[in-house]
């Protein structure tokens, strides 16, 4: 049975437990609104993995009638910034959604701090003067009880001093913390005294220096989803063991609203790195020249290489929604790219590796004009008039002085058809002093013009070209995985030096030409140039009348959906 899934049907998310769960929730009057929240940290731009996240959280609330909230968890002042901030806002949009309300977790600084002082008065938090060292070697193992801090019995008025002290700026960073108390032989490492705040003394992006204290992520979170009054906190499952303290922290705190934390399997890339601390590596070592490189997994570096909204959507619809952990094909995501762009895309010649060929019995002077079709699976494209004339451009490897067996294409001796054009043979070779082919001379049959009915003989291979007097000079970048190794990225897995992984051929520059018709090619504007691939006008790079072009995909790939 043919599959239904196309670039254009995945508004809707398709069976899973999650709509499941939101279905009867709505059933039994256990929630009234759908309400759930995309809640990146600003501090770095966002990738394709945050796309099924995304994905994931808009389409289930507006499959349901509900609302979604744009929410930065900006806890940490010391790595995050506005630029950050603005990419993700500008990423979310470009995939197509809208936020119902943007908030940031920094405008709830004031509550959090009261509800860490219903913690204290409760005898559930205490300061504790531990280092983060310390703390960390009295966590004990999966099969060793922690130890209790000495400061753990601090009185309930010691504990509100200590804390308000902490706020007032009298300690420096990481001379105290606020603890929350638990049980430090609890099975799950998560529920021994977590720390729920910390000292750091620097500037935040929102609040600017109000703030010397900032709760922790996991403990904001919960309080953070409740304000809203978000219903179905959605996120990844490494997130899973943490929902006993997101319990936890909701029914302590006393918060009038209690949303429920649900997991789903996180998307992973073979050869797709997505750590942040990674991807900000590249950019500070200048492995790539920006978050948006072509090469990054990031949302802004696949815009910026020609992928599309409605491919990424596409994608993460087909890779669906469970609790499953596992690898994806990057095949997969190009495969849907190239559905996407297959009827959307202009069909054009481009010359990546340009050989010179002389028609010598072509009129000089001459020049004419040859039909073509804009795109072959599409009709409404219409058609485009390139030039033809004497002087033409072919690919380097589409000509063999001395070729294999089997080899269709130019040789001497040989004949070939030039598409959209006529048959030419190659007669005679030039050469320079290093015995480097630098020119081909060729004639050429006028009766065998394309379009003109020919049916007299046959040849094996046709070649693209671009004529030479008004080609286009433009630049090629073509792209290969930006990570060497094939197993996807785990965490805790044993791996060589992260920068030892790298590609060094992940990048390779070209010169050529394109049609004249594409001098005025604007960023973004995609193509299909034949033979080569996808490809879509850089916007860092090009300039009028000397585009950069961004390989985005191959034509083809054995990859296939499975039935």
């Amino acid at each position: 049975m043919e599959r239904l899934i196309t670039v254009e049907n995945n508004n809707c998310t398709p069976p899973n437990f999650i709509k499941n769960i939101i279905t009867e929730d709505l059933k039994n009057g256990k929630v009234e609104t759908v309400v759930t929240r995309f809640p990146p940290e600003p501090n770095g731009y966002l990738h394709i993995g945050h796309a099924k996240a995304i994905w994931i959280n808009f389409t289930l609330a507006d499959e349901f009638g509900g609302r979604t909230h744009l929410r930065f968890d900006d806890t940490n002042p010391v790595k995050e910034d506005i630029e950050y901030v603005n990419s993700i806002k500008e990423d979310v949009k470009w995939l197509g959604f809208e936020w119902e309300e943007l908030r940031f977790a920094s405008d709830y600084f004031e509550e959090m701090y009261n509800r860490a002082i219903v913690l204290i008065n409760k005898g559930k938090a205490y300061v504790d003067d531990l280092s983060a060292d310390q703390i960390r070697e009295t966590r004990g193992t999966l099969t060793e009880p922690g130890q209790n801090s000495p400061y753990r019995d601090r009185s309930v008025e010691e504990n509100l001093d200590l804390f308000a002290r902490m706020r007032a700026g009298e300690f420096k960073d990481g001379e105290k913390v606020l603890r929350a108390k638990i049980d430090m032989a609890s099975p799950n490492i998560n529920l021994r005294d977590p720390v729920i705040y910390r000292i750091v003394h620097a500037t935040h992006h929102n609040t600017g220096d109000k703030w010397c204290i900032y709760p922790m992520y996991t403990f904001a979170h919960p309080l953070e989803d409740a304000i809203e009054g978000v219903t179905h906190s959605l996120c990844s499952t490494e997130f899973e063991d943490q929902r006993p303290f997101y319990d936890w922290v909701i029914a302590e705190t006393e918060m009038p609203s209690e949303p429920h934390q649900y997991e789903f399997g996180r998307l992973n890339l073979e050869q797709t790195v997505t750590s942040k601390r990674k991807l900000k590596m590249l950019v500070d070592e200048g492995v790539v020249d920006g978050w948006d490189d072509p090469r990054m997994p990031t949302i802004s570096g696949l815009r910026r290489r020609g992928y599309t909204p409605e491919a990424i959507k596409a994608f993460v619809f087909e890779t669906g929604i469970s609790k499953a952990y596992g690898s994806i094909d990057l095949k997969m995501l190009e495969h849907f790219i190239r559905e996407d762009l297959k009827l959307k895309a202009p069909r054009t010649m481009a010359v990546v590796d340009p050989l010179k060929v002389v028609i010598t019995n072509y009129p000089e002077g001459q020049t004419e004009l040859l039909e073509a079709e804009n795109n072959s699976e599409n009709e409404e494209m219409g058609n485009r008039q390139i030039p033809f004339s004497r002087e033409i451009y072919i690919e380097r490897e589409d000509f063999m002085e001395d070729p294999p067996s089997k080899y269709f294409r130019l040789f001497p001796g040989n004949e070939v058809r030039l598409k959209h054009a006529y048959f030419i043979k190659c007669n005679d070779v030039i050469k320079d002093a290093d015995g480097n082919v630098v020119e081909i001379h060729c004639t050429y049959d006028p009766e065998t013009k394309s379009g003109s009915g020919f049916t007299g003989r046959k040849v094996k291979g046709t070649i693209h070209w671009v004529e030479a007097s008004q080609a286009v000079p433009a630049e090629f970048r073509l792209y290969e995985p930006l990570i060497l190794d094939e197993e996807p990225e785990e965490e805790g897995a044993e791996e060589k030096p992260f920068l030892e992984r790298i590609n060094p051929n992940s990048l390779s520059i070209m010169h050529g030409y394109v049609e004249p018709g594409m001098k005025d090619a604007q960023p973004q504007d995609k193509f299909q140039f034949f033979r080569h691939g996808y490809f879509n006008v850089d916007s860092k790079y090009s300039k009028p009348g000397h585009p950069v072009f961004n390989l985005i995909v191959s034509l083809k790939s054995s990859f296939q959906l499975p039935k």
